[in-house]
């Protein structure tokens, strides 16, 4: 074993500094997952133990992915005095489970990340609490090079992942460019009677980049708005019937970029309807390129712009929004990211230019009796269409509706660069107010073109839901 790739965590605390980090919840049975751990204790013991087990994975040779790799389960114990294998630390005991660490290492080659940039990336510097996680109640870390994002997920989260990595993975390797979230790795961390688990995933929002929107949409409308709460806090994450109200003409795309986009979520749409996933969502962070430039011209054009440029520096293949939706190739060239920023080009209806970065997220939930149980309860009180919790067929159905008519829409004349530079072929508006002449809106025949069963599905996938159903 290669005790000498081992990563010390780089946080610093002691246990019992920092915060409580209990679940805002509890589940079916009760659980609470992160009671009486500190944020501190857990930063460390997850750094010390993805740093022991990639490290010793490193001296084991590359092989073919085998069926029995995804459950597989490895174990080590940490004590705090230290051991043969492990180093003292100041945190108290614990053991750290590593699930499918060969069948792991090959996603994450798939997608270039080296283990050493791995390692680096999770274990080098402290990772940095996001302080707005959402209803679900999981923490989140953020690598400080923007790379990851460290969530904790509850036991039947994590039970369906497993089950889920070998047909999800058959599919991201068929197709590495995808909108559904990349797992790099699934860790536990049992700590005084508790198991703590984490999933290690893309970060689809850099926070290098200012969001001056940011939403979380699953195509439903009932409930479907931010809550005071959420509106008053300094960066909200607004909601369906927000965003229809606040961007009524939707967000604009070229025509290429728009169809790269669409077959994408027609893609992954259909991929998470074959394994019964629901009560997915898109998020979508929006940076506004006029009102940065704006904001750098109050403040004084202070360097803003060289502060976004480490985006462009992404160590994962296909991580950015663009990548994920087509590529240098579609474009018949490199991406321009010094531009772009990884985002994608867009523009509202007050001709206002944008990046978006968007990513489905929130998939480790399927269609069980309890969800169905919820969902005829709230049919009973409410319509049952408009719900957003629903069967994994009308679910994707009505997401990719959503998506492809309401939020996205494409102007009529296509981007005339196809080499090299991504661009939307619009006119410089002269300033925020400019509006977009009529022929640049989207007809109304250009509406409810794209559906998710029409000529345009794959299929590789629709073969790919009959070989892999899961159990629910």
């Amino acid at each position: 074993m290669t005790t000498n790739r081992l990563c010390m965590p780089s946080s610093s605390g002691q246990p019992g500094q920092g915060k409580k980090i209990g679940h805002r919840g509890v589940d079916a049975s009760g659980e609470t997952t992160y009671k009486k751990t500190t944020s501190s204790a857990l930063k460390g013991a997850i750094q010390l133990g993805i740093g022991y087990t990639v490290g010793n994975l490193s001296s084991k040779p590359e092989r073919d992915v085998l069926m029995q790799d995804f459950y597989v389960v490895e174990s080590i114990f940490f004590p705090s005095e230290g051991s043969n294998l492990t180093p003292a630390h100041h945190f108290p005991d614990f053991r750290f489970k590593t699930y499918a660490p060969v069948a792991f290492r090959y996603f994450r080659e798939l997608f270039g990340i080296r283990p050493d940039d791995y390692l680096y990336s999770l274990c080098n510097e402290p990772l940095i609490e996001l302080s707005n996680p959402g209803a679900s109640g999981s923490v989140f870390y953020l690598t400080k090079d923007d790379e990851f994002i460290i969530k904790t997920v509850m036991h039947k989260e994590a039970e369906f992942l497993q089950k889920l990595l070998p047909g999800y993975y058959m599919n991201l390797n068929q197709n590495p460019r995808t909108l559904l979230p990349k797992f790099f790795g699934l860790y536990c961390v049992q700590s005084g009677g508790k198991n703590i688990r984490v999933v290690v995933m893309n970060n689809v929002l850099p926070r290098v980049v200012r969001m001056h929107l940011k939403y979380d949409l699953k195509g439903s409308t009932y409930k479907r708005r931010a809550s005071k709460k959420e509106r008053e806090k300094a960066r909200p994450t607004f909601k369906d019937l927000d965003f229809m109200q606040d961007l009524q003409d939707g967000l604009m795309l070229d025509q290429d970029t728009y169809n790269a986009l669409v077959k994408t979520l027609q893609r992954d749409c259909l991929v998470l309807e074959s394994f019964k996933i629901m009560d997915y969502s898109l998020l979508l962070g929006v940076h506004n390129m006029d009102q940065a430039e704006r904001e750098r011209q109050m403040e004084g054009s202070q360097g803003g712009s060289d502060e976004k440029r480490p985006v462009a520096q992404q160590k994962a293949l296909y991580s950015t929004a663009m990548e994920s939706i087509q590529g240098g190739a579609a474009c018949g060239g490199s991406i321009d990211t010094d531009d772009t920023m990884g985002g994608i080009p867009a523009v509202n209806g007050k001709g206002e230019r944008l990046l978006l970065y968007i990513g489905i997220i929130d998939i480790l939930q399927s269609y069980r009796l309890i969800k169905k149980l919820e969902h005829t309860w709230k049919a009973l009180v409410h319509d049952g269409d408009t719900v957003s919790v629903h069967r994994p067929g009308f679910y994707a159905d009505r997401f990719f509706k959503f998506m492809s008519n309401t939020v996205f829409k494409k102007t009529l004349k296509s981007s005339p660069s196809k080499k090299g530079r991504v661009s939307l072929s619009v006119p410089k508006c002269a300033g925020p107010g400019a509006a977009w002449s009529a022929s640049q809106l989207p007809s109304e025949r250009d509406e409810n073109i794209y559906d998710l069963r029409g000529a345009r599905s794959f299929p590789t996938l629709e073969d790919e839901g009959k070989d892999h159903k899961l159990q629910t």
